[in-house]
């Protein structure tokens, strides 16, 4: 099982332009303080956005026009919630590895314009590194350092909406299975007559061009019960399906989704490794599988916690509830108290995109909505977009958002939040380029 670093280098991207007032500016006015360290590994050094430079777990990284890091963001960094013992991520990926007993970006053939690796939707210290979107970043390194099966969990960081079900860090938990060529088919009749791999074959939705049909068909197979019987583990027993998608770094890759509530719910990604990135790691005699999930979803269904803000909470009346003895026992979420939300408008005309230069980017939902989040913070339970409005006669078009805040921990009021809305309204203009309508 294994842990790694938050951050990974990238190859080059597309230059678009920064808001480097946003980041100094609120870590001078709200990130004073030194965060609280919980990490199994160490203290974590306090991170300094400055001037010219991002400061991060004792790395120096020079700021250009790509960084868009926060210091609310850079303030998760190190806190490793997954390794928190009777943590509930800690308990969902303890759950994971009773079960999952494996026998003995550029890296994960990503090119720079694929969407997983827009400015837009990812935290970027410079135009070369960024806070890793997903831990497959780490796949091929553990593949060149000779295992051949293993588990890795981690955290992630990505720009996203605001909701009960979204936060910009979450964890996530990888697993890899390789093959070699007796392996594979040494429980098979005439196995010996079969192999991992063929001349002149060609790429088809079934399988790559250098795999034969007959692996690739006992390695899905492999695959898919090595999951439903996890899956079966956590939830009981329930009905799976499996749905053909898209991921650049397997083929052919599913996903799983299990019928829950009534409803069916996507609960992890999964493929049959491409041959290129085995081969570039030294693996390149074996053939493999790998699939990622999300260890917060998993628990706010396993334990029906309401909103993933609440993994972060200090609170000894959530914490404790996850205090067993035996990490197979069923823990039933008892809500805390439910403080009122309270919920404020922000109604603004979007920029022109012809007149706003070279030099200035056109507006992104994403953008608003780690503004809001540098501002309010965790106070913000969730942003939604109500109207969508286009003026008839000068084709100008507004946009309003509900914003709604929630304390976890206390009743806010009208003031406390109207200071905060406040801040956001005067910080969309200045740093979106928007013209309020408040």
């Amino acid at each position: 099982m294994r842990s790694s670093s938050a951050f990974l280098p990238c190859g080059p991207l597309w230059t678009r332009p920064l808001l480097h007032r946003l980041l100094s500016e609120f870590w001078a006015n709200g990130c004073s303080a030194s965060p609280r360290c919980l990490s199994t590994n160490g203290p974590t050094l306090h991170p300094v956005i400055g001037e010219s430079s991002v400061e991060l777990l004792g790395h120096s990284y020079p700021r250009d026009d790509f960084t868009n890091v926060t210091p609310k963001i850079l303030s998760k960094v190190g806190y490793h919630l997954h390794n928190q013992p009777y943590h509930p991520l800690w308990l969902i990926k303890e759950r994971i590895k009773t079960e999952v007993t494996l026998c003995s970006p550029h890296s994960l053939l990503i090119p720079p314009e694929h969407p997983s690796r827009k400015r837009g939707d990812n935290y970027y210290l410079n135009r070369t590194t960024m806070l890793r979107a997903h831990t497959s970043a780490h796949q091929t390194e553990l593949v060149r350092s000779g295992l051949d099966a293993f588990l890795l969990a981690g955290d992630v960081y990505r720009r996203d909406e605001i909701d009960a079900s979204h936060y910009p860090v979450f964890h996530q938990m990888e697993g890899v299975r390789l093959f070699s060529n007796h392996e594979l088919f040494s429980q098979v009749q005439s196995g010996e007559d079969l192999s991992l791999f063929e001349r002149g074959g060609r790429r088809t939705a079934q399988k790559q061009e250098t795999h034969t049909l007959e692996a690739v068909k006992l390695v899905e197979f492999d695959l898919k019960l090595t999951l439903t019987r996890l899956v079966t583990h956590l939830f009981g027993s329930g009905e799976v399906r499996w749905v053909d998608c898209y991921f650049p770094f397997t083929h052919p890759s599913f996903e799983m989704e299990v019928l829950f509530q009534g409803d069916w719910m996507e609960v992890l990604g999964c493929g049959v490794m491409e041959q290129e990135l085995l081969d570039s790691a030294g693996a390149g005699n074996k053939l493999g599988w790998a699939f990622g999930l999300g260890l917060e979803r998993l628990a706010m269904i396993l334990y029906g916690i309401p909103d993933i803000r609440l993994f972060w909470s200090r609170d000894e009346r959530f914490l404790r509830q996850f205090r067993v003895e035996d990490i197979q026992q069923h823990v039933c979420f008892q809500p805390l108290s439910k403080y009122p939300p309270l919920h404020n408008d922000i109604s603004f005309w979007l920029p022109d995109p012809e007149a706003r230069g070279p030099d200035r980017e056109n507006f992104s939902e994403n953008d608003f909505y780690e503004l809001v989040r540098a501002v309010g913070g965790d106070l913000v339970e969730k942003v939604t977009l109500v109207d969508d409005f286009t003026h008839p006669k000068t084709g100008r078009r507004s946009h309003c958002y509900r914003i709604v805040y929630r304390h976890m921990e206390r009743t806010l009021t009208q003031q406390e939040v109207r200071q905060v809305h406040d801040q956001i309204e005067r910080a969309a203009e200045t740093e979106l380029g928007v013209q309020g309508r408040y």
